[in-house]
């Protein structure tokens, strides 16, 4: 069997790398631009929904987002009908920095892509969802306290 995993990771550990590099400017590291992007692209996010969309526990995207609302990137606010509910938003600062990942990411992607075409690309982004799919299913499983049977 192929070792699409250990590929899959090097390509993510290697993007991860080059983006906390380039990022080290704006003062944002060790990944904290992901959770930026998730808070710029769904203001009012609460922080569960956050670490579940970036598949971290819950005390990881804590501490990153602690640090982010430190640094003046995001801000809480209670929900309206809830107050024990924050709800997360990015403040001017972080809308500021919100366009430089996305260059960045769309840079990442032409790199990433380039020489595939439209229908290679099309392939390659089902058959990645299928597997994150597969993977979630586990990682379920094992957030909730269970152990896998390998």
């Amino acid at each position: 069997m192929k070792e699409i995993l250990r590929e899959i990771g090097m390509i993510a550990r290697a993007l991860d790398s080059i983006s906390n590099i380039e990022f080290k400017d704006y003062d944002l590291t060790k990944g904290q631009y992901l959770y930026l992007v998730r808070i710029c692209e769904n203001p009012g996010i609460i922080q569960e929904k956050v670490a579940e969309m970036i598949k971290v526990d819950r005390t990881t995207a804590a501490r990153a987002i602690k640090k982010l609302e430190m640094k003046g990137f995001i801000e809480k606010k209670d929900d309206e009908h809830n107050k024990k509910i924050k709800k997360l938003f990015p403040t001017e600062k972080g809308k500021n920095v919100f366009p430089i990942i996305k260059r960045e990411n769309d840079h990442s992607n032409n790199v990433a892509l380039s020489g595939f075409s439209e229908e290679e690309m099309e392939t390659i982004f089902h058959l990645l969802q299928r597997v994150r799919k597969n993977v979630e299913v586990d990682w379920e499983f094992v957030k909730k306290g269970n152990k896998r049977e390998y």
